[in-house]
C-alpha cells in the first residue's frame, strides 16, 4: 500500500493534466483538480516512513517519506484541495481550462518533493514545483502580472542552476553508483568542494524558501498572481525550500559554521520582512512580506538545530512549517472573501483573519502558539531567544498592519459565494486544529500559567506598536514591492558615475610616487563599482 501512495502523491495530477490534451475529457478532468491531491493526503497519513520505492531501477528513481516530509505533505495536501475548490469558483471562464494545466503541473512538483528520495527525483520535482508556476503567476495578463512573471522565472532558473550545480557534486562525490539522498550525503564531508556544495543548496533552497536577499520574487509574485495562486504559491510551494534544506543538511553532519550562517540570514529575513512589510498599502503583499519573515524564522531554527546538533530539530521546523502552510494560505483567501464581501459580511471575514494574524505572533492557543512552542529548544535562550521574541513581536504588527489593509479596502454591497467562502473556513480551521493534534511536544508543559503569559507578551508588545503605526505610518515611505531589485537598480546609475570618478583619480594619483599601490587600490574598487552595474 505505501508503495502505491508514494507513486500515486505525483503521478495522479500528472495523469489529469494529460487528460487535458484530450477534448472530450477537458472539462471533466479541468473540474476534479481539488481531488488530484488526495493520494497525497492519504500517502501523509497511511504510508510507512522510510520504506522506499524504487521506481525505476535504471534511472535510479525511488521515492519514500520520512516524518518531517509527511507533515508537511499532509499540511500542503489539504490546502491544495481546498484552494482547488476555492479556484473552480474564482477563476471562472474559458481561461480556468488553462490555469488548471499550469495549477496540476505545479501540483505534482510541490506534493513530489516531499516523497523523492534520490536526486534525479527530486530534482525532477523541484522544477516541477518551480517553473510551471509561472503560468500560475501570469495568469491575468495584465502587464504587472508579465513582468513580475518573467521576474519569478528568471530567478526560478537560477535557483535550478544552483542545485543542479550541487547536485553534479553530490553525485560525483557518492562512493558507488547509488544516487540516494540518504547515500550521496555521507560522502560530501570529505569532499574537498563541501562549502561550495553547501552554499549552492543553500542558494537555491534559501531562493525558493524566500531568505534574503533571494526573496523579491515573493513580494512581486504574490499580488499579481490570481488568488487561488497566491495560496498555493505562500502557503505550499516555497515549502520545496523547506524540505530541501531539512533533506540536504543533515543534523549531526552539516558544519556548525553553516548553521551559524542559517541563523544570521533567518534573523535578517525575518527583522527585513517585517520592517519592508508594514509599510506594504497592498494586503497581498503585505502577506508576501510575513511570509519572507517566517521562513526567515525556520531558518534560523534549523541553524540553531544544526549549531546544537539537535536530532528533533527536522521535526519541530517541519511542525513550524505546517502552521504557516495553513495559516498563511487561509489569509490569502481571506484576501478574496473580503474582496467579494461588504457591511457585516466583511466584518465576519475579519473575525478569523484576526486569530489565524495574531497566531503568527505567536497568541496563546493558537495553531502559531503551539508552532512557536515547537521549535522553543532552538530559538528559546540567550540572544536567539531574545531575537526571537522581537521577532514575534514583529509578526504581531506586522499581521495586524494586515487586518487594517483589509478591512479598509474597497467596500462592495456584494456576498461572497459559498463555493468561496467554504475551502476558506476550512483551511483556516484546519490551521488551527491541526497543530493541537499533531503538536511534538508536551500539551502539559505549555499549558502552563507561566508559560502561557511568556508567550503572550510578545503578542502585546506589537499589538501596542500598532497604534503608533497607525497615526504615522502614513508618512514612511512605501518601498516598492520588491525592493532589493529596485534598489539594484538605482545603484547601477551611482556605480557608473563612481566609475567614471574613480578612474579620473587614477589619472592625477598616477603622477604620486606611490602610484603602483594606489592603481592597484584604485582598479580593485573600480571593479567592485562595475561589478553593480
Amino acid at each position: 500500500m505505501t508503495a502505491l501512495l508514494l507513486l500515486a502523491t505525483p503521478v495522479v495530477p500528472l495523469l489529469l493534466l494529460g487528460a487535458l490534451a484530450v477534448p472530450a475529457w477537458r472539462d471533466r478532468a479541468a473540474g476534479l483538480i481539488w481531488a488530484a491531491p488526495l493520494p497525497g493526503l492519504a500517502c501523509a497519513v497511511f504510508a510507512t516512513p522510510d520504506v522506499a520505492l524504487v521506481a525505476d531501477a535504471r534511472l535510479r528513481l525511488s521515492l519514500a517519506i520520512d516524518s518531517p516530509g509527511a507533515l508537511l505533505l499532509g499540511g500542503a495536501s489539504v490546502l491544495w484541495c481546498a484552494v482547488g475548490v476555492y479556484a473552480r469558483a474564482y477563476v471562472a471562464g474559458p481561461g480556468f481550462t488553462r490555469f488548471a494545466a499550469w495549477w496540476l503541473a505545479t501540483l505534482a512538483g510541490s506534493l513530489g518533493v516531499f516523497v523523492a528520495a534520490d536526486l534525479v527525483s527530486f530534482y525532477l520535482a523541484f522544477t516541477l514545483a518551480s517553473l510551471p508556476a509561472w503560468g500560475l503567476v501570469i495568469h491575468d495578463r495584465t502587464a504587472q502580472a508579465v513582468r513580475a512573471g518573467a521576474l519569478y522565472l528568471l530567478l526560478a532558473v537560477l535557483g535550478e542552476a544552483a542545485l543542479l550545480a550541487a547536485f553534479a557534486v553530490l553525485a560525483a562525490s557518492a562512493p558507488g553508483e547509488s544516487l540516494a539522498i540518504g547515500d550521496v550525503l555521507p560522502a560530501i564531508g570529505a569532499s574537498p568542494l563541501r562549502d561550495v556544495t553547501i552554499a549552492l543548496l543553500v542558494t537555491g533552497f534559501g531562493l525558493k524558501a524566500g531568505l534574503v536577499p533571494l526573496h523579491v520574487w515573493l513580494p512581486i509574485a504574490h499580488p499579481a498572481a490570481p488568488m487561488p495562486a497566491s495560496a498555493v504559491l505562500s502557503g505550499a510551494i516555497i515549502k520545496a525550500g523547506v524540505i530541501g534544506l531539512l533533506r540536504f543538511l543533515p543534523i549531526g553532519t552539516t558544519p556548525a559554521g553553516w548553521g551559524e550562517a542559517l541563523v544570521v540570514v533567518g534573523f535578517v529575513t525575518a527583522f527585513w520582512g517585517v520592517a519592508l512589510g508594514i509599510v506594504q498599502r497592498n494586503p497581498k503583499a503585505v502577506l508576501a512580506y510575513s511570509s519572507v519573515s517566517q521562513m526567515g524564522v525556520v531558518a534560523a531554527a534549523f541553524g540553531m538545530g544544526i549549531v546544537g546538533g539537535m536530532a528533533a530539530t527536522p521535526m519541530a521546523v517541519a511542525f513550524y512549517a505546517l502552521h504557516h502552510v495553513l495559516a498563511k494560505g487561509a489569509l490569502f483567501l481571506a484576501v478574496g472573501v473580503a474582496a467579494a464581501s461588504g457591511g457585516a459580511a466583511r466584518a465576519l471575514v475579519l473575525v478569523p483573519a484576526v486569530v489565524l494574524a495574531l497566531g503568527f505572533g505567536g497568541l496563546p492557543l493558537t495553531g502559531g502558539w503551539l508552532a512557536k512552542e515547537a521549535v522553543k529548544a532552538e530559538l528559546g535562550a540567550g540572544l536567539v531567544g531574545l531575537l526571537a521574541a522581537v521577532s514575534a513581536a514583529g509578526s504581531t504588527l506586522l499581521m495586524l498592519h494586515f487586518v487594517r489593509r483589509l478591512a479598509f479596502a474597497d467596500d462592495t454591497a456584494a456576498r461572497p459565494a459559498r463555493a468561496v467562502v467554504l475551502p476558506w473556513l476550512v483551511v483556516a480551521a484546519a490551521s488551527v486544529l491541526l497543530p493541537w493534534a499533531l503538536f511534538p511536544g508536551s500539551l502539559a508543559s505549555v499549558l502552563a500559567p507561566d508559560a502561557l503569559l511568556k508567550a503572550l507578551v510578545p503578542v502585546l508588545l506589537g499589538a501596542a506598536l500598532l497604534l503608533p503605526l497607525a497615526r504615522w505610518g502614513a508618512r514612511l515611505p512605501v518601498p516598492p514591492e520588491g525592493d532589493i531589485i529596485v534598489l539594484t537598480r538605482h545603484l547601477r546609475g551611482v556605480a557608473g558615475r563612481t566609475g567614471d570618478a574613480l578612474a579620473r583619480a587614477e589619472a592625477v594619483l598616477r603622477t604620486w610616487p606611490a602610484a603602483g599601490l594606489a592603481l592597484l587600490v584604485l582598479t580593485l574598487a573600480l571593479g567592485v563599482a562595475l561589478a553593480a552595474r
